[in-house]
């Protein structure tokens, strides 16, 4: 490692925490991917910041300028191609003995996310802001939530908007993987489900068949993301702010749309669905083996 030199990454400030989450992993990531430090740089609501406790125990960016750094910026680059990946490196190394922090363009990529996962994990799990958590779950049940996105995607039906449009799992979807669940849990508990989204109780009837179901709508930001993270099973969507969530769970089963932007682990506790809800038999698997 080059102990002398630092890479970071600025979460986006007019974006999600989903986000701006992937911003912070793609920075966490590459400055240890090309041997250097890490630098914090923070996220834009200090709610957030705290929440997740990502910058305990980092240098930040402002704190490091104090100590006679410079920022260069590295261009945006292609983490598949070589010719730029090594482009990056020469750049890196021509700073060699320099006192030197590695600006990442905006929205820099990393893929997989999940190789991150370890230590997000340990931050947010040891942030002082889990003393003061709570959750609508009982220990007496066994918790499902579901996060099925709405807001924003429900104007890109009507406007077409692409970004929008492949974010977007009807209530269909939802329906299927919790008929799927709910047919090969084995639990001595009694089951209850938690929807969080947006709108009315209504546009969510038809999930009342399944019972002992609790509508959390229009929640704020981090109840529902807090929510998501302990529970025993969590049915995700097409949304970076359930799969940051799902990352961060560290014992629940995590059901989720196979046809996503970022990487899932190969894992026992990681089961993905088609496009329209139904569980493959080579996932069906680790849904019938699931320790709960």
């Amino acid at each position: 490692m080059n102990q002398s030199n630092y890479f970071t990454a600025c979460p986006n400030r007019g974006a999600g925490i989903g986000h701006q989450m992937s911003n912070w992993h793609s920075g966490y990531w590459w400055a240890h991917y090309f041997g250097l430090n890490f630098a914090h740089t923070s996220f834009a609501q200090s709610s957030w910041e705290r929440f997740l406790g990502y910058g305990v125990g980092e240098k930040t960016v402002a704190a490091l300028k104090k100590e006679g750094y410079k920022v260069v910026r590295i261009p945006l680059f292609n983490e598949n191609s070589p010719s730029d990946m090594e482009l990056i490196k020469n750049i890196i190394n021509s700073y060699s003995g320099s006192k030197v922090i590695f600006h990442a363009e905006q929205d820099q990529p990393y893929h997989d996310q999940i190789g991150v996962m370890p230590d997000i994990r340990r931050k947010f799990h040891s942030a002082v802001a889990r003393k003061s958590d709570l959750t609508p779950y009982s220990d007496s049940n066994f918790n499902i939530a579901v996060h099925v996105r709405r807001g924003d995607i429900v104007i890109g039906q009507t406007n077409k908007d692409p970004n929008l449009l492949m974010r977007w799992l009807d209530n269909n979807y939802f329906e299927n993987v919790l008929e799927q669940v709910m047919e090969r849990l084995k639990v001595n508990k009694p089951v209850h489900i938690y929807i969080f989204s947006q709108g009315r109780e209504e546009d969510f009837a038809s999930f009342m068949r399944f019972g002992n179901v609790h509508f959390y709508l229009d929640l704020n930001p981090e109840s529902t993301f807090l929510s998501l993270v302990y529970a025993d099973l969590l049915i995700t969507s097409k949304s970076s702010f359930s799969y940051k969530p799902a990352m961060l769970n560290p014992r629940g089963i995590k059901v989720c749309p196979a046809n996503f932007w970022h990487s899932y682990p190969d894992a026992p506790d990681w089961i993905l669905a088609d496009d329209r809800g139904f569980v493959p038999d080579n996932q069906i698997i680790k849904l019938d083996s699931a320790k709960v």
